[in-house]
Order: C-alpha cells, then structure tokens, then sequence
C-alpha cells in the first residue's frame, strides 16, 4: 500500500540561501542580494534608458513605460496625497516604487520564484529611510517646536483628551510607522511565498501519485501566481502611498 507523503522543504531552504561569493565577510552575496542588485539595475535602467532617448508625441518601448510609470506616481499618489508641492518629490516616490515592485515580483519567475522582500532587513531599511525623510522635512516645514507640538497635540482636539492622545500619537508618529511599513510589506511577500511553495508541493506529489489528483491543486497554483502578481504590485504601491501620506502630513500639519 503506497503512503502518499508531501515533503514540504524546511523553512531555512525557503528563506535562507548560502552566500554565492565572498562566504564569511560582510561583502557576502547570496540569491537575496542578487535580486535587489537585479532591481536596483532594471530601475536605472528604464529612465537611463528613457531619458536618453528623444522625445515623441506617442512615446513607445523604454519611454512609455518611464513615463507611464511617473504619471501614475503623480496623479494617483502624489496629487492625492502631497498636492502640487509634492511634486518635486516624484522622483523620490517612483524610484521606490519601481524598487519595490521588482523586488517583489521575482517570487513569479521562473528559476527565480523569491521575493527577495520576504527577507526583513532591506523592507526595514526603506522603513527607516521613510521616517528619517519624513521626521526631516516635518522639521524644516514647522521648526522642530512647531513639529513636535503638531505631531503630538494635534489641532482640534478637545485639551482633556490629550493625557489619552498625546502618548498614541507619540508611539503612532514616532515608533509604529517604520515597523507597520517594514512588517506589512514582509508580511504580505512571505505569505504569498509560502502559498506558492505550499501549492507546488502538492501539484508535484499529487502528480507523482495521480494525474486527476494534481488537478485541483496545480489551478490553484495558477490562480496564486497571478493573485501574487497583483499582490506584488499592490504592496509596491501600498508602501509608496503610505510614504506620501506620511510626508504630506509633516509638511502639512493641518492634514
């Protein structure tokens, strides 16, 4: 009698990969690295790309998809939550977004399939970055006086609720944002992984053992592939709103 047995990989072979060069220093370089040296690369890339090349009235290949890509950034993100003087921020924002993006949606390709953001320091980094620029910029638009006093006693605010306010706002501003921006999007990209890597085992095994059987689980792989491609872009987007409603409210603390 054939025991059928799904032998699932342990979590260290789905996160954690050996260095591929330079093993035991700190210049170490492992799949994760490659993919965000990939992403970093692929960004300059496109508006390198597109900015060398000469301006049409219909742009096409290189320069529609830089274009497309700032557009979106400005209308549906920046305009929305900046207005007109968020604009010198743009670059900024879709710079990051794109980042995002293509570190995500590795986890679809083949011979790839990992989402290099379902490790935490690099997520955590960008977090980081985003409440430095934010914590800076809130300075310079309001004194430092004038922004801590906007942060931690909002306006409008009846003086009696502030003793409950005042410490929610102070953890909320000031500790909560980097960690909710870093953790949402780990979260989201390990989640997704596991899904993947979950549903692949069982089309294998299942196909091992009977064809009909695989059925049902290799749809639903499919359907997850195309459900994390959204979800990829989803976050990229998510964590760039996020980071212009975050800057928008320090430089304008009536908002």
């Amino acid at each position: 009698m054939n025991v059928l047995a799904l032998d699932f990989p342990p979590v260290s072979h789905l996160f954690e990969w050996p260095a591929i060069w330079f093993d035991g220093t700190p210049f170490a370089i492992n799949k994760t690295v490659l993919i965000y040296l990939g992403s970093m690369l692929i960004t300059m890339a496109i508006f390198l790309l597109a900015g060398r090349k000469r301006e049409s009235l219909v742009p096409v290949g290189i320069q529609h998809v830089a274009e497309s890509g700032i557009e979106f950034i400005e209308e549906s993100v920046v305009m929305q939550t900046i207005g007109p003087e968020g604009k010198k921020y743009v670059p900024f924002l879709t710079t990051m977004f794109f980042f995002i993006l293509f570190s995500n949606i590795t986890e679809v390709i083949p011979f790839i399939q990992f989402p290099a953001n379902s490790r935490m320091a690099v997520p955590i980094t960008l977090a980081v970055l985003v409440w430095g620029i934010y914590n800076v910029l809130g300075v310079k638009a309001q004194g430092l006086g004038g922004y801590l006093k906007n942060s931690l006693f909002p306006p409008g605010v009846p003086k009696a609720l502030y003793l409950i306010v005042t410490p929610i706002e102070l953890v909320s501003t000031f500790l909560v944002r980097p960690f909710s921006l870093a953790i949402r999007l780990w979260a989201n990209m390990v989640a997704g992984h596991l899904l993947l890597v979950t549903f692949a085992v069982l089309s294998t095994v299942l196909w091992d053992s009977t064809y009909v059987g695989a059925v049902a689980p290799g749809a639903m792989l499919i359907l997850m592939t195309g459900f994390e491609i959204l979800v990829s872009f989803l976050q990229a987007f998510i964590f760039t709103i996020l980071t212009a409603v975050y800057i928008g409210g320090s430089i304008h603390p009536e908002h």
